[in-house]
C-alpha cells in the first residue's frame, strides 16, 4: 500500500507560481511512475504530467512549458512546479502512484486526497 498526501494549493494571481508536493509512506516512490492529475468544476479528471521511474516526464499540451514534475527519492516525494499560472488552471490537483510494465501504467492506482488550486484573473 502506497499512502499519498498532497499539499502546497492555494489561492494565487494569474502569472503566479504554486508548487505542490505529493509525499509518499508506505512504499518508496522511485519504483512507481507517479502522475498529477487536475479536476476543475464540472469537469473530467485529466492528466497533467507523468514522472516515470525511468526518469522521463511526459506533460499535457496545456501545461508544456509552464510545469515541471520532479522527484526527490530521499523525501519519497514528487512535486509539480507550476508556474505562468492562468485561471483556467484553477482545479484540484490529485496525484497518484502507478506501478508499470514497460511504458504502461497498470493495475490500480493509489491516489492522495488532492489539493486545491485557485488562480484569480
Amino acid at each position: 500500500q502506497v499512502q499519498l498526501v498532497e499539499s502546497g494549493g492555494g489561492l494565487v494571481q494569474a502569472g503566479g507560481s504554486l508548487r505542490l508536493s505529493c509525499a509518499a509512506s508506505g512504499r518508496t516512490l522511485s519504483s512507481y511512475a507517479v502522475q498529477w492529475f487536475r479536476q476543475a468544476p464540472g469537469k473530467e479528471r485529466e492528466l497533467a504530467a507523468i514522472s516515470w521511474s525511468g526518469g522521463s516526464t511526459y506533460y499535457a499540451d496545456s501545461v508544456k512549458g509552464r510545469f515541471t514534475i520532479s522527484r526527490d527519492n530521499a523525501k519519497n516525494t514528487v512535486y509539480l512546479q507550476m508556474n505562468s499560472l492562468k485561471p483556467e488552471d484553477t482545479a484540484v490537483y490529485y496525484c497518484a502512484a502507478r506501478s508499470t510494465l514497460g511504458a504502461v501504467v497498470v493495475g490500480t492506482p493509489y491516489w492522495g486526497q488532492g489539493t486545491q488550486v485557485t488562480v484569480s484573473s
